[in-house]
């Protein structure tokens, strides 16, 4: 069996709950396929997020790293298809804010998803549940794990499938957080993510 390793944020930008932190926890220790899932919370640091998931990569040396995080605003479940190499956005969790900051210095400009993005959209509308390939991961935390975890395996010379997976918000996000945005509820959010990984083989 495979590992794969799931990564999912804190609660960021003043939104009381990060539906993938519910996704994570539910998964982990569960097996998908031929992949057993290894979960990880993150926090919302450009300093600390990329150091401590590169060295749970080192340490658990996974098969698979799929990475969520939250779109709030969007309505399907949308797997990212390119990460560059650029910081830039609103403040992290400390109060940090980058502007036009590189996330390797001399680094490529970007890094496509090696995750089967194609066919999990195909599946994914297959059993009902919006779906689409997204042409940006933003220039947030997002983006910032998506291309440190891509450029870590370039230089490792490991071609494992990689990549970051964005979900829309919860019922109970926009409820606690008093924001309209389109929502899924929480059951919907979990067994697509899981249609999602159930096409990695």
């Amino acid at each position: 069996m495979k590992k794969l390793l799931l990564k999912g944020f804190e609660p960021f930008l003043g939104f009381p709950i990060n539906p993938t932190e519910k996704i994570v926890s539910a998964l982990s220790g569960e097996s998908i396929g031929n992949n057993k899932i290894f979960g990880l919370l993150l926090p919302v640091d450009y300093s600390l997020s990329y150091k401590i998931i590169l060295e749970k990569i080192k340490e658990l040396n996974p098969d698979v790293v799929v990475s969520l995080g939250l779109a709030a605003g969007r309505k399907s479940i949308t797997p990212e298809r390119i990460a560059i190499n650029c910081r830039d956005g609103a403040a992290d969790n400390n109060g940090v804010v980058l502007e036009d900051a590189p996330i390797i210095e001399d680094g490529p400009d970007g890094y496509f998803s090696s995750l089967p993005i194609r066919s999990m959209v195909h599946t994914l509308k297959e059993k009902g549940y919006p779906a689409e390939i997204s042409n940006t991961a933003g220039t947030y935390l997002c983006n910032n794990i998506m291309y440190s975890v891509l450029h870590e395996l370039s230089l490792a010379g490991k071609p494992i499938p990689a990549g970051f997976i964005h979900i829309p918000a919860s019922h109970e996000l926009v409820v606690a957080g008093k924001k309209a945005m389109p929502s899924w509820s929480d059951s919907d959010l979990l067994e697509a993510v899981k249609v999602a990984i159930s096409v990695i083989e």
